[in-house]
């Protein structure tokens, strides 16, 4: 695999980071409800569960995850039932509004759990993983678990860098919700509603 196979694969990832999808999306309303060091904080534990995803594509266990009908549907509806719970907690808390937290009073190690939870718990982050990691192996290279780890590797420190500019303006954009009660209001109404399409998303989904 040579350093242009890793640069193309460097683009792929950067693009796919950046569609909306459920952890630039959680990213971005725990730094608006929470403040930059809470999204951060959620990013490094996405990230961290991309790792059990990438070394299980690469071991070969999200092959056996797909091939099992009922080791597949308990992840899934595990962490459709996770989110759900979450978007539960928020709704509890959707008059509270935005509110300038102090960052010693927040529990930045529940929030990385909780990242940790939220990607562990969805299936199809390691078939991604499967689908998309073996099409940037040189075969002809060899070691291609190798490979897929470093690709993997590559894949997550993007990830940790953008999350992190997405936790930095999303900030900006709390510290403007502020001004506004009204609409500070709703946030974690609007977080609840987020993470229940979320929910429902992964627990309608297929192989």
């Amino acid at each position: 695999m040579d350093i242009l196979s890793v640069l193309s694969f460097l683009g792929v990832a950067v693009l796919l980071t950046l569609m909306p999808g459920p952890d630039n999306v959680f990213v971005l309303a725990q730094s608006i409800s929470q403040g930059r060091k809470a999204g951060i904080a959620t990013a490094l534990g996405l990230c961290s569960g991309l790792i059990v995803h990438v070394a299980a594509a690469t071991f070969g266990i999200s092959a056996i995850i797909y091939q099992s009908t009922l080791a597949f549907a308990v992840v899934k509806y595990a962490g459709a039932a996770y989110l759900l719970f979450l978007a539960w907690k928020s709704f509890r808390e959707k008059d509270a509004g935005l509110t300038m937290n102090d960052e010693k009073s927040l529990n930045y190690y529940a929030l990385y759990k909780k990242g940790i939870l939220m990607n562990l718990l969805n299936p199809k982050v390691s078939l991604f993983f499967l689908a998309l990691l073996p099409q940037f192996v040189d075969q002809a290279a060899g070691h291609v678990p190798v490979q897929m780890l470093v690709l993997g590797i590559v894949f997550i420190l993007q990830a940790i860098i953008l999350f992190s500019v997405i936790s930095f303006f999303a900030e900006k954009l709390r510290y403007l919700l502020l001004r506004n009660p009204s609409i500070s209001r709703k946030m974690n109404y609007i977080q609840g509603s987020l993470l229940g399409l979320i929910a429902v998303q992964i627990a309608f989904s297929e192989k």
